[in-house]
Formats: structure tokens, sequence, C-alpha cells
């Protein structure tokens, strides 16, 4: 087996891995549930990838994405469910259709408003499609809250169920509101610790982030970037600690609370 250009070699490659008796034990044991944290994990790297504007590394987190695609699709095949071939031609259609602009024959071009309505329409054509292909007798969601993917990230789920909520009206009118059920959620979290209930605590300590997502959502901020944003900031400002210790000799475990707190602030002054 050797590289190629070729989708073909990849489907080969993970038929391969896949075959009982001579496949990989690994692979042979996986499931679509014990894959699926992998394919979220791979779409995070591509976007870290991204937002590191390593081009490099992005053809290797895009390949990584890929295989996963195919991964599940050789699963499925085995089911009998459908290949990978039908996952290309069922985006490839849908692509198509909703790009009537594009490729349609009938002549002229939508304006962009004219395109993200027309984009709204086709998709609710296919979620209604999607309804109709059913079995007889299982109820289709009619919460406003049902297309709202479970496969989400849990900030970018929490954000869409907000804004779902928002458009019928079930919203605060100022940040300000959001920032005192902040408070509120955060007392509640000082009395679970009080209480010293492990599961309180946890569903406590979730409202606490609800309810930050939500006003990330009222001052125009996404979380997962502000998040980002932060986790690097505190890369930084740690191994400026890191640094300024090794400078003096000390190691981390060497070093106080203190003396890492005054770097930290060190760190912060700089920036």
């Amino acid at each position: 087996m050797t590289p190629s250009r070729d989708i073909s070699r990849l489907l080969d490659i993970m038929a391969a891995l896949r075959t009982p008796g001579s496949g990989c034990p690994w692979d042979l044991e996986q499931s679509f549930a014990t894959i699926a944290p992998y394919t979220i994990e791979e779409a995070y790297e591509v976007a870290d990838a991204i937002a590191r504007g390593d081009l490099d590394d992005l053809k290797d987190e895009l390949g990584d994405l890929l295989l996963q695609v195919v991964y599940h699709a050789r699963m499925a095949e085995e089911q009998d469910a459908f290949a990978f071939g039908d996952v290309v031609e069922a985006v490839t259609r849908k692509m198509i259709r909703r790009h009537p602009h594009v490729f349609a024959d009938e002549n002229g071009r939508l304006t962009p408003v004219g395109v993200t309505s027309a984009w709204e329409r086709i998709k609710a054509e296919e979620r209604a499609e999607r309804a109709a292909r059913r079995p007889a007798g299982e109820n289709a969601p009619t919460s406003l809250l049902a297309g709202v993917k479970a496969g989400l990230p849990a900030l970018s789920r929490a954000m869409e169920l907000q804004r779902k909520a928002s458009s019928v009206g079930f919203d605060w009118n100022d940040p300000r509101e959001v920032l005192r059920k902040i408070r509120e959620e955060a007392d509640e979290i000082e009395a679970a610790l009080d209480n010293g209930d492990a599961r309180e605590l946890a569903e406590e300590t979730g409202d606490l982030l609800f309810a930050l997502v939500n006003l990330a959502r009222h001052v125009g901020a996404d979380p997962d970037l502000a998040l980002r944003g932060t986790n690097a900031k505190f890369e930084r400002r740690f191994g400026y600690i890191e640094r300024t210790l090794a400078a003096r000799g000390q190691s981390l475990e060497q070093a106080s609370l203190e003396e890492m707190d005054a770097l930290w602030d060190e760190a912060k002054g700089k920036e």
C-alpha cells in the first residue's frame, strides 16, 4: 500500500484497517460513538491551525478530518446503510440545490440578500423532506429549540439555544440584567460550596457558564473565540513566569505562589 492523491487509496486503507482477521485490532473495535469524540477533536485542530495561520499544519489537519469522514462512511457501509460515495453525492446535490444562482440554467444572478433568502427557503424545504421520510408514527420535533444540533460544542450550542429563545422575545433587554444573573449564579455556587454537594456544584457551575455565554451574546462576542483569546493570554503570562524563574535558577516547584503571582502581575503589566 503506497500513498496517493486519489481518494480511493484512502478508502482502500480504511477498508483494510476494518477487515476482520487481517485489520487493525483497535480500528476493528471502534463504533460511531467511540469515533465521534475524535471527529470533534480533529475539527477543533483544523480551527486551531487556521487561527495560527499555519497552512502546512492546516493541510495535515484537514487530512485527519477527512479520515474521520472516511471512517464513519466505512462503518456505515459495513452495516449496509450508506457508503462514502453516497456521502459525496448527498453533499454535492445539496450544494447545487442551495446555489440556484450559480448552477441553475435560468439567467440572472441573485443579490446577496436574495441569496440568503433562497438559502433559508431551500433549507426549510430540505427539513420538510427529511420529516416526510421519517417512519410513519414517528413524531417530528415541535420545539422551537429542536433545530439546534445536539452535537454542537457546548459553548456554541448554548449560544444557539439562547438565540432561538431570543427570537420569540425570551431574553433580557440589557446586558446589565445578564450581569445580575451572573452574580446570582455565583452566589448559588458559594452556597453549594458550603453544602459540599459535588453534583449541585457541577449543576450550578453549568448555570454560571450558560449565563456567561448569554453575556457574550449580548455584548457581541463569540464565547469560543473569547475563551481562545484568554487561553492564549494565560499561556503567554505563564510562559513569562517559567522563563523568569528559569533565569533565576528556580523551577516552578521551587517557587511560592506569591512569587508566581508577582511574576504574573509583571507579565500583565508588560502587555
